[in-house]
């Protein structure tokens, strides 16, 4: 398995956790990883992403080059502009639809619609699209285990948030079956 994965959005859409929840539960099924976050010095409401690379062997170079991402999961449109044409033929882009009214212009991707913005309402909160789109990937690619991603946010939210957990795992699962 070699999975390359760009997510990008806006700062606050909570896209660098998304990718580092992504590689750390990873990680944890016992795969090589890189995550690498790139953002603007305003943070909240500039633009955001990482690259999570996901391997069963050793990765040479932690970047992402256009061409050669096996998925790209976009939350706002300028990512869906400006990331489309990263992934790579037979690739998967992933978009929230809540916020992108445009269609994807690749025929030789997949591409996977979702309502994350949606999905997290429905669930009981505002603040939780990233975990939606994050549950529409592990739906689409199965690359890791909606069960080990629950529990890095059990640790990553820590004894002072785990009230958060029960609500991400309602997004996460949303997310899932918005592509089942």
């Amino acid at each position: 398995m070699d999975e390359r994965i760009i997510v990008a959005g806006f700062g606050g859409q909570g896209v660098l956790s998304m990718g580092k929840t992504l590689a750390e539960a990873a990680m944890e099924e016992g795969r090589e990883v890189t995550w690498l976050p790139s953002y603007g010095p305003e943070m909240r409401g500039g633009t955001s992403n990482c690259s999570v690379i996901i391997s069963d062997k050793p990765i040479g170079a932690p970047t992402i080059s256009e061409g050669v991402a096996t998925c790209a999961i976009v939350l706002n449109k300028p990512s869906l502009d400006k990331f489309e044409h990263f992934v790579a033929p037979g690739g998967l882009l992933v978009i929230n639809e809540s916020l992108i009214d445009k269609k994807a212009t690749r025929t030789d991707i997949d591409v996977v619609y979702v309502k994350a913005n949606d999905i997290s309402r429905e669930a009981g909160t505002e603040k939780a699209a990233n975990m939606a789109m994050l549950g529409a990937y592990i739906g689409a690619r199965g690359v890791v285990k909606a069960d080990t991603v629950l529990e890095q946010l059990a640790e990553v939210f820590g004894e002072a948030k785990k009230h958060l957990v029960e609500v991400n795992r309602k997004v996460i699962e949303g997310g899932i079956k918005a592509v089942s």
